[in-house]
């Protein structure tokens, strides 16, 4: 841990020097002038110390000069102030979440007690514990209702006395750049938070099929520096103004290095996302609008000859829906759709959570008796359940 807390501090302080330098105030650390213990020198400058001639002596030694002490720069200290005062402010609203086979986290959501997290998190569970992140008695908990397709969830506590709820930003005041914590209970280490920045917004990610979940395409997902591990999930990413900004739930893998985690590349729901699905899952019970584009099919992978990925092979079509009105059928295989190749199924979700209900697109498709055909596919809305 002592590496760790040396590592973040000549961080820290690098920024604070950049940082200065950036502003253009006088020369020295943090914008003041620097001082020597030789007194005092011209404004805005500091000249450097040479040690005192020596003689040396045959087979003496003398110790080496006394360094000045270090004292830590203005706007480095600011900064570990700020990450200090929104972890207190924040970790409150953090809670662990555990079920019979697993464990990750949440955000305390309202005084009412409800709880939003990841869908994967709480898989095929039902009930639940809840811990606080700084510790305390666990509460049990119900689910209220799952969202898998988003990868949300919301899950309530029987007793709700004391919770802290969270405070969730604006995601249009999002920057790349800004300043960003990660707060949850990485590996089951309660109560952990990890530092980074935004590193791209807008992101389109999809999710593996896992234990109880389906799979998710993300959209408009927050891409971090900030480190997120496993148990991270549905855990909060924050600003330095204690605003919870998403939610952190995967981190991106290097196929070339077996599927190793990538280091400095991980991706969380934004906040706009979370609130507008929690806020309808605890008002309606239910999803009752996705904001998600459909084709009104279900679909499983197709493969080539060659062995690779050659589009989605309909296996349903939705009777009344888009694809049905445009003269898709079961045994079509669909390979782009809005001029974007689709040679996964993944690659299809992707491009469709990127379109609105009701947009007309173009649908490239290869019938069972290889010919093609290019349709006009009116989409529908993705179901919530």
């Amino acid at each position: 841990m002592g590496n760790v807390t040396r590592r973040l501090t000549l961080v820290l302080c690098s920024a604070a020097l950049a940082t200065a330098a950036a502003c253009g105030g006088p020369p020295g650390v943090g914008g003041q002038p620097a001082t020597t213990p030789t007194g005092p020198t011209p404004t805005g400058t500091a000249a450097p110390t040479s040690p005192a001639p020596t003689t040396a002596s045959p087979g003496r030694t003398h110790p080496p000069a006394t360094a000045a002490p270090v004292t830590a720069p203005e706007a480095a200290v600011a900064v570990e102030r700020a990450y200090e005062q929104v972890i207190a402010a924040v970790l409150p609203s953090i809670v662990q979440i555990t079920t019979q086979t697993g464990l990750g986290s949440g955000i305390i959501y309202d005084t009412a007690g409800h709880i939003v997290t990841n869908a994967h998190v709480i898989g095929d569970a039902r009930s639940f514990e809840v811990s606080p992140a700084t510790g305390g008695t666990p509460r049990t908990a119900r689910l209220v209702e799952s969202f898998p397709i988003g990868d949300l969830a919301v899950i309530k506590v029987d007793d709700a006395r004391g919770l802290v709820p969270a405070r969730f930003g604006d995601a249009s005041r999002l920057r790349v750049g800004q300043m960003v914590l990660a707060m949850g209970n990485p590996l089951g280490l309660s109560g952990s938070v990890t530092e980074g920045i935004i590193s791209a917004l807008g992101r389109t990610v999809s999710e593996p099929e896992g234990r109880g979940s389906p799979g998710a395409t993300i959209t408009n997902a927050i891409q971090t520096s900030a480190p997120i591990n496993p148990g991270n999930s549905g855990g909060a990413l924050v600003n330095l103004s204690g605003q919870v900004v998403g939610i952190p739930t995967l981190a991106a893998t290097n196929p070339e290095l077996a599927g190793a985690a990538a280091p400095g590349i991980g991706f969380a729901i934004p906040c706009s996302t979370v609130t507008d699905i929690a806020g309808q899952i605890i008002r309606d019970g239910k999803v009752t609008n996705t904001r998600r584009a459909a084709l009104g099919v279900t679909v499983s992978g197709a493969v080539g000859v060659d062995g690779r990925p050659a589009g989605a092979n309909v296996i349903r079509v939705t009777p009344g829906g888009g694809a049905d009105r445009a003269g898709i059928r079961a045994g079509d295989r669909v390979t782009s759709v809005d001029g974007i190749e689709t040679a996964t199924v993944a690659a299809l979700s992707e491009v469709l959570a990127t379109l609105k209900p009701g947009q007309t697109v173009k649908v490239e498709i290869t019938r069972q008796d290889g010919s093609t055909a290019t349709v006009d596919v009116r989409l529908d809305e993705l179901p919530g359940d």
